[in-house]
């Protein structure tokens, strides 16, 4: 897992209040240690006090502040989790067909023992990091490479773990010279018959097709302040208003966070993030995860291979109901 303790915080812009009463508590306790004063008490006072905001704050984010969150650069990407949560890892690669994604990372695991394969997309640490990684988003050789592996846990009866966290596919020239719609196509299609079960957890930015990709599944997990959209607001305001300061009307028209969803009904579960955000106890965080992955997995295992695929096709085709205005559903 990541370590950022010896670097400075990473602050977004609605956090600002917080960290002038940090400051604040930082500067007075450098006053009294050099007067030898005593101020313990009113340093408590402001420490509670931080810590209600900081509650105050992430109990009441906007759409586009949970967005923030999602795409926050420190947030625990797929290989910090795979590192967090797995007793052993060994990551493959290349899709035997062109090349190896960067992008896209996956490999076989144990979870509690347990062989598992874990597939994501994985975003970089910095801008070195981001070009290679192009930013989390997958060309074709990607999403080929990830089947690859799927299939090769369901030859040998494995559960497969994705992780889901890009802004989408990539939208360039030689993706689409190298099928980029026929391969997330392939995937979702393919994905319904593999037998194993399938768990999908969206651990940061789940964007269009680029994460539906690898999202076909059992069961559908997100953090709390993760997102999970067909388009990015700033893309959806630029086409309907063509206006990317629209953004804030568009992310909450779009339904994009987890407890939308999960009204929603496409969602399973709502997985907790500590105060401040994932990134704020990384280890905290995966420690949440590991335990719904083991509980869910427990509770697949109870139903036969064509009950899940059943069972997973149904849960897909259930999505999208709605009644049109003025219409009466048939009895």
């Amino acid at each position: 897992m990541a370590n950022s303790s010896d670097r400075r915080p990473i602050l977004l812009d609605f956090e600002k209040p917080l960290a002038e009463l940090e400051t604040r508590i930082i500067q007075i306790r450098e006053l009294a240690e050099e007067n030898e004063v005593d101020v313990s008490d009113q340093i408590h006072l402001l420490e509670e006090r931080a810590v209600q905001l900081r509650q105050e704050i992430f109990s009441s984010l906007t759409p586009l502040q949970q967005l923030q969150v999602a795409r926050h650069p420190r947030r625990p990407s797929t290989l910090d989790y795979v590192q967090a949560i797995s007793d052993d890892w060994m990551e493959l690669h290349g899709d035997r067909g062109g090349h190896d994604d960067p992008a896209m990372v996956g490999g076989v695991a144990r979870i509690d023992g347990r062989p598992v394969v874990i597939v994501g997309q994985q975003k970089g640490r910095d801008t070195k990091d981001n070009v290679y990684r192009n930013f989390g988003m997958a060309s074709p050789s990607g999403y080929r490479k990830a089947m690859r592996l799927m299939e090769h846990a369901s030859q040998f009866d494995m559960p497969i773990i994705t992780f889901i966290d890009t802004a989408g596919a990539f939208p360039g020239l030689v993706g689409e010279q190298e099928g980029q719609g026929e391969a997330i196509a392939y995937n979702l299609r393919e994905m319904f018959r593999l037998e194993v079960p399938i768990i999908c957890t969206v651990i940061g930015e789940g964007g269009s097709g680029g994460a539906l990709g690898i999202g076909v599944g059992d069961r559908l997990m997100m953090f709390e302040h993760s997102v999970y959209t067909v388009i990015s607001p700033e893309g959806c305001a630029s086409i309907l208003w063509r206006d990317a300061a629209k953004a804030p009307q568009a992310a909450e028209a779009l339904k994009i966070t987890a407890q939308d969803l999960k009204t929603l009904g496409i969602l399973d579960e709502i997985l907790p993030e500590p105060i401040g955000g994932a990134h704020s106890d990384p280890l905290k965080t995966a420690e949440t995860l590991k335990a719904a992955i083991v509980r869910h997995l427990a509770e697949l295992d109870q139903l036969t291979s064509e009950q899940r695929c059943d069972l997973r096709y149904q849960k897909f085709r259930s999505f999208g109901v709605f009644i049109e205005a003025g219409m009466m559903p048939a009895r």
